[in-house]
């Protein structure tokens, strides 16, 4: 045994678990890649680019991550498998040197209120230990100090304040509350009590006591009357010990003035005696019941019936609809209510309601207490008498307890306001009195990152000795997570801010943010185009944010088109040459210098040997304008907006500079207000000037053009109505019947009735996301056996739903009313995508274009207001080309293209810009640079003028 030990040799030298310097792929085939093989090295960070659909995320999301995700899957134990399910093995055949795969995509942003900055990064996590441990709380009263006093701490005090003084000992066991408590004064008789102090006044105990159930009491024990002495210290402290026992930890003194003095050993105002729970970390959480403002559940918002949508016009009578929800007078129950109680006040259901006095419309609306005797001529002999509810009332009442379609209905008559209990911090009044520094959590949440950095900077200076000890740790954490939000250019957020009102590009900011803080090693990170949204000078530091993830030891690969982050990365690799089936290959790859020569469209672009050419002259407009006046949302300061129309007009700016309050949050909803009677309430501004001067106003963004795969291209554009009106034409559909139901995969039918034509099932799984698998028995065909014998040219329905739109371009070029729609997704660059293509799978890029091309498709009138949102996301340099081809001939139409953009492609080939900032969040907001790009250029203000002149070659 001893010689067999001596041959065991340990190595404790470190082990390379890889085994691979390179990532290697073999025959790579998901989607439109063309049996690729292609090697990615380890612990670089690697760029993938391409034009749109040529098949980069095919290759980094759906093979690479699948394969990553699929494997980890694998490592669960059977029993555990059995509740997900396998998961399906990518379009490959090998995959070498893969480690633990992380994606950071833009796609899972949540949609829960309740998510914020703070919580996703977990900042505001720390900052509850923080005030849980060290904040100091106030009285929300009096605004004093609440102070914590021990047994020992009362007695001293009654002794050395109080000497020779006649005092009563009290203890409270009902505090503010309503109840007859007869067998609470049972129960004090029995414990050997004979006194007792009702509502301020002392009384003896009597059998059978009680108390009015109606009204709201304070009672309290007598347990002694003493005079404070030290030679009766023995006493007094068993009577504070027997009154802090039955008081729950909080005693009362009457003096002889009668002033009562409060003391408690867990936090109280000593002047009110109001106290407060111990904190605890949920005290400060507004997803706990513990912390949340009961009002808002810690929403900060509450939804209430508007008084504005129940009357949209005042100038209407009752009669003929002024009030929305009743419509117009019929001969109903409620309209003879409405009409006896206006007949008290002298006036009719015919009188406009601006005539109607206040207090008779607070009565229709809110209810009133005097019963009307009511007859109707359809139940003749019939009276009702009863109390009015009031119309808000009523429907408040129905919102809470109506069926579904009744509350789908209400909603139109609601709007959201700022809860008026906590005005908007969610939590409870006591977890906002608690202060460091002389905040509370809710104003640190408040604050924008560079302003929450510099607080707490040097913040040990300003906090007590005790404070100090327990922070140390705490703020490490919380300073090092504020960091590496400043790190990828957050610093204009707030932690308050929730996830949802994010853009693609933030909330995958965020993530990686928090991805850095974990500090893992040996980890393949994938991205989805994390520079969307930024502006070029924070580049550089989403750029040091990756190499320093990649530094300590991880892969990162960016799908990406952002030219600094192609010749900042170690390695490239391009996809292409076109897009769809014309895709699929790898054209290009190496470290940038070696790509840069060898040719590929992307190398050219950024060689500079192809470029998006500067027009030669800009465009005067057409005399008009649009004029919004002091708007003041957000951080905008008093801004007035100046849009020249017949214009490709460029709004850019550092991220959180306005841009989004400016133009979605205040432009759009007045104009949306005014053409299509939209009830979102624009932000703060005084005046507005030139609407005739437009017909319509369209906002193309990049939300989803829907949420489940039933949605997709064809029936977004409409075009799919038109396909169906021609299979119906058929012969062999007039033969057999068919209507353009049949051909609906909506509707019962024709479509395949296992997976309700959706063409694909959704797998429920318990610990990932829900999962989309094909459909078992039409294969994801979406319709039945007979249906798909009806054939044009050949093809069935479902064919064309899987036909790519260049395809459908040549299948129906003689049929002008589809080939118009299908033209128009072909010219802004997504001929690779397919008619049926579900909308799940489709870029916020893609949506977006899916958009621009359904409204190109529309006759336009040369007077529609155009607004884009960041365009070019997804967008390689040629495709930009002909999204600018498209947008330039909307503007020659005379219509007015507005852009929020920070592409300098885009910036630069626009007939008007304007520049916000100087910087983001508070130390932004306003109008620094306006006029043609070379105007702007010249400016010494902000940013953009510098990577503007670099573009123009401006010296």
């Amino acid at each position: 045994m001893e010689k067999l030990k001596e041959n065991v040799k340990i190595d404790l030298a470190p082990i390379d678990l890889s085994g691979h310097e390179n990532i290697e792929i073999f025959g790579a085939r998901e989607h439109n890649l063309k049996n690729i093989d292609t090697v990615i090295p380890r612990n670089k960070l690697v760029v993938i680019t391409g034009i749109s659909g040529s098949g980069k995320s095919s290759l980094a999301f759906d093979t690479i991550y699948a394969e990553g995700q699929r494997r980890y899957m694998e490592s669960f134990s059977a029993y555990a498998r059995s509740f997900i399910g396998d998961m399906e093995r990518p379009d490959v055949d090998k995959i070498n040197g893969l480690s633990p795969v992380i994606s950071i995509e833009q796609k899972t942003t949540s949609k829960n209120p309740r998510s914020t900055v703070g919580t996703l990064t977990e900042i505001y996590d720390f900052l509850r230990l923080f005030y849980a441990r060290a904040g100091e709380a106030y009285s929300y009263n009096t605004g004093k100090k609440m102070i914590r006093q021990s047994e020992d701490q009362v007695i001293d005090h009654l002794i050395e304040n109080f000497e020779g003084k006649k005092l009563i000992l009290l203890a409270p066991v009902v505090k503010g509350r309503k109840g007859h408590y007869r067998e609470l004064f049972v129960q004090i008789r029995k414990m050997g009590f004979t006194k007792v102090r009702i509502d301020g006044v002392v009384l003896d105990m009597e059998p059978k006591m009680q108390v009015d159930r109606y009204k709201t009491h304070d009672i309290e024990i007598v347990v002694d009357r003493i005079i404070a002495k030290k030679e009766d210290r023995y006493r007094i402290a068993q009577s504070v010990k027997t009154a802090m026992t039955h008081g729950k930890g909080v005693i009362m003194v009457r003096d002889e003035e009668g002033t009562v003095h409060h003391f408690s050993k867990y936090l109280m105002d000593p002047e009110s005696g109001l106290s407060y729970d111990e904190p605890a970390p949920n005290s400060f959480s507004f997803n706990s019941p513990y912390g949340a403002c009961p009002s808002c559940n810690g929403l900060g918002k509450v939804e209430e019936i508007s008084r504005e949508a129940v009357i949209p016009d005042d100038k209407l009578s009752i009669s003929r609809g002024g009030i929305a929800p009743l419509g117009d007078y019929r001969d109903i129950w409620i309209f003879k209510k409405i009409e006896a109680i206006l007949k008290r006040y002298k006036v009719s259901l015919s009188t406009p309601i601006k005539n109607i006095p206040e207090e008779v419309m607070h009565t229709l609306l809110y209810g009133d207490d005097v019963a009307v005797a009511v007859s109707s001529k359809k139940y003749p002999g019939t009276e009702w008498n009863t109390k009015f509810e009031g119309i808000i009332s009523f429907l408040e009442k129905q919102k809470d307890e109506g069926t579904e379609k009744t509350r789908k209905w209400i909603e139109d008559f609601m709007s959201v306001k700022t809860c008026p209990e906590c005005n908007g911090a969610r939590l409870k009044k006591e977890s906002l009195h608690f202060k460091i520094a002389e905040k509370n959590i809710s104003e640190l949440a408040q604050m924008d990152i560079d302003t929450l950095w510099d607080w707490f900077e040097n913040l040990e200076e300003r906090l007590t000795d005790k404070q100090k000890i327990i922070a140390t740790e705490v703020l490490k954490e919380i300073r090092k997570r504020i960091g590496f939000l400043l790190d990828v250019g957050l610093n204009y957020l707030m932690l308050d801010r929730p996830l949802r009102t994010l853009s693609g590009g933030e909330a995958q900011r965020i993530r990686l943010a928090t991805q850095i803080g974990t500090q893992l090693v040996g980890v393949l990170y994938i991205m989805d185009e994390p520079s969307i949204g930024l502006h070029q000078r924070d580049n550089v530091k989403l750029i040091k944010a990756l190499q320093d993830l990649r530094d300590i030891g991880n892969t990162i690969i960016v799908v990406e088109h952002d030219k600094d982050m192609m010749l900042a990365s170690d390695y490239i690799i391009d996809i292409g040459p076109g897009a769809g089936r014309h895709g699929g290959n790898v054209v290009a790859a190496g470290e940038p210098d070696s790509f840069l020569s060898q040719g590929s469209t992307t190398a050219d672009y950024l060689k500079g040997f192809k470029k998006i050419e500067v027009p030669k002259e800009r465009r005067e407009g057409n005399g008009e304008k649009l004029v919004l006046k002091g708007a003041k949302g957000n951080n905008l300061k008093n801004v007035t907006l100046k849009l020249d129309l017949g214009k490709m007009i460029c709004i850019t700016g550092v991220s959180g500079s306005g841009k989004s309050t400016l133009i979605h949050e205040t432009l759009f909803p007045i104009l949306n207000q005014y053409f299509f009677r939209s009830r979102k309430t624009p932000m703060e501004y005084d005046s507005f000037e030139g609407i005739k001067n437009i017909d319509k106003v369209i906002e193309v963004d990049q939300s989803p053009i829907g949420r489940t795969p039933r949605s997709n291209p064809a029936t977004y554009t409409g075009v799919f109505s038109d396909i169906r009106s021609l299979f119906t034409e058929l012969p062999e559909a007039k033969i057999r019947g068919y209507k353009p139901g049949r051909f609906s995969f909506n509707v019962k039918g024709g479509r395949c009735e296992t997976c309700e034509g959706a063409g694909m099932k959704l797998i429920e799984m318990d610990f990932l996301p829900n999962v989309h698998v094909p459909c078992e028995t039409c294969k994801g065909k979406r319709y039945n056996r007979e249906t798909l014998e009806v054939r044009y040219k050949g093809k069935s329905i479902s064919d064309v739903l899987d036909m790519t739109v260049e395809q459908a371009v040549e299948f129906f070029e003689h049929m002008p009313k589809i080939l118009r729609k299908i033209q128009t997704l072909n010219d802004v660059g997504l001929g690779y995508i397919s008619l049926g293509q579900h909308a799940t799978t489709l870029s916020g890029g893609e949506a977006q274009r899916v958009k621009l091309a359904t409204e190109l498709s529309k006759k336009d009138t040369g007077k529609t207001l155009y607004i884009l949102d960041e365009p070019t996301t997804g967008l390689h340099f040629q495709d930009i080309q002909h999204l600018l081809d498209v947008l330039n001939r909307l503007v020659d139409k005379g219509n007015t293209v507005l852009v929020i953009e920070h592409n300098m492609d885009v910036v630069k080939v626009a007939d008007h810009v304007i520049d916000l900032g100087p910087e983001g969040g508070d130390k932004g907001g306003m109008i620094i640079a306006e006029g043609t790009p070379e105007k702007v250029a010249k400016s010494t203000k902000g940013y953009t003028a510098k990577f503007l002149r670099d573009e123009l070659a401006i010296s």
